[in-house]
C-alpha cells in the first residue's frame, strides 16, 4: 500500500506542475495585460511590466514562479488589490469556500444515501418513483436556479436567512448556499446508490445470507450498503472538489467572499498571479481528494488490499 501511495503522490506532483505550465501558456495567449489602464502610455506600461518581470520569457517567469511557490509565495496581485500578497488574499476566502463545500458534501451525501436506500428497498413503488423524480430534478436543474429560488422564498419572502453573505453571521448565511450546492450531490448519490443496491441485493451471496437467517438490517448495512458504496465513492471524489471550490454563480448570487468569486474577477482583469494561484489550489484539492478516494477503496473493500499485497 505504501508503494502504491508513493507512486500516486509522484504522479500527482508531476500533474500539478504540468497544469501550472499549461495555465501559464494559456494566460500568455489571452488578449490584454494586467495593466489595461487607458491612462497609462505604452512607455509607462513597459516600465510597469519590467518592474514585475512580465517582459521576461515565459519559461523564465514560470521557473521564477515555481521557486517562489515552493516557499509558499504566490506573488502579489497586479490589479485586484495592487501589490497585496496573494497568500494574504486567499487565506480568508479558502476558509469560507471549503466550509460551505464540506457542509454541502455532508448534507448531500447523507440525504442521498437515505434516498438511495429507500428507493432500492421499495423498488417499483411510489417511494422509488419519488426518489427518482428528486434525482432527475437535482441533476437537471442547475445549482444557481435552486439558489435563486431559495433566496426568493427563504430569504426575501419568509426572511428566515440573510440573502447576502454576512461574515459576522456565517452559520445562518451559509444555510441557503449549502442547500443549493447539495442538490446535485443528493441526486447523484441517490441515483448511483439505488442502482448499485439493487444489483447487490439481487446477488447470489445476499440470497445465501438471507437463507441463513441473517438479520435484514445487518444484511443491508454490513453487506449490501458496504459493497454498494464503492462506486458511489468514485463519483463523490470529483463532487467533493467541485463543491469545496464552490459554485462560481452561487457565490456571486449570495455575495460569498470565496475562491470562486475571486477566480472570476481575476480572469476578468487579467490578474495572472491570482488566476494561477486559485487554479493551483483547485488542482491540489482535486488530486488530494482522488488520492483519498483510492485509499478508501482499500478500507471498504478488502479485495483491493489483497490485490495490492499480491503485487509486491
Amino acid at each position: 500500500m505504501w508503494k502504491y501511495t508513493f507512486k500516486r503522490l509522484t504522479i500527482s506532483i508531476f500533474t500539478i506542475f504540468t497544469i501550472l505550465l499549461i495555465l501559464f501558456m494559456m494566460l500568455e495567449l489571452m488578449p490584454g495585460t494586467p495593466f489595461n489602464d487607458e491612462k497609462l502610455t505604452e512607455k509607462q506600461k513597459a516600465i510597469v511590466e519590467e518592474k514585475y518581470g512580465l517582459d521576461d520569457p515565459v519559461l523564465v517567469r514560470f521557473g521564477n514562479y515555481i521557486k517562489l511557490m515552493t516557499k509558499g509565495d504566490f506573488g502579489v496581485s497586479y490589479s485586484i488589490k495592487k501589490n497585496m500578497p496573494i497568500a494574504k488574499m486567499l487565506k480568508p476566502r479558502i476558509k469560507v469556500t471549503v466550509s460551505i463545500g464540506i457542509q454541502a458534501v455532508l448534507l448531500g451525501t447523507f440525504i442521498g444515501v437515505i434516498l438511495g436506500i429507500i428507493a432500492s428497498l421499495n423498488h417499483n413503488t411510489w417511494l422509488d418513483n419519488l426518489a427518482s423524480v428528486i434525482s432527475v430534478c437535482g441533476v437537471s436543474i442547475p445549482s444557481y436556479v435552486f439558489a435563486l429560488g431559495l433566496a426568493y422564498l427563504l430569504g426575501y419572502k419568509m426572511r428566515l436567512f440573510p440573502i447576502l453573505f454576512d461574515p459576522s453571521n456565517a452559520s445562518r448565511s451559509s444555510v441557503m448556499p449549502t442547500i443549493a450546492l447539495s442538490m446535485f450531490t443528493i441526486a447523484t448519490v441517490a441515483r448511483f446508490l439505488r442502482s448499485e443496491m439493487l444489483d447487490v441485493l439481487g446477488s447470489d451471496y445476499i440470497l445465501l445470507a438471507k437463507s441463513k437467517g441473517i438479520n435484514e438490517n445487518r444484511l443491508i448495512v454490513r453487506h449490501g450498503l458496504r459493497n454498494a458504496l464503492i462506486p458511489v465513492i468514485t463519483v463523490l471524489g470529483p463532487l467533493v472538489v467541485s463543491l469545496m471550490t464552490g459554485s462560481l454563480v452561487v457565490e456571486k448570487i449570495f455575495a460569498i467572499p470565496g475562491l470562486g468569486s475571486l477566480f472570476v474577477t481575476a480572469i476578468q482583469v487579467n490578474d495572472y498571479n491570482v488566476v494561477i494561484a486559485v487554479a493551483f489550489i483547485f488542482s491540489v484539492l482535486f488530486i488530494a481528494v482522488m488520492l483519498a478516494v483510492d485509499i478508501l477503496y482499500g478500507i471498504i473493500d478488502p479485495r483491493i488490499r489483497l490485490a495490492e499485497d499480491g503485487e509486491r
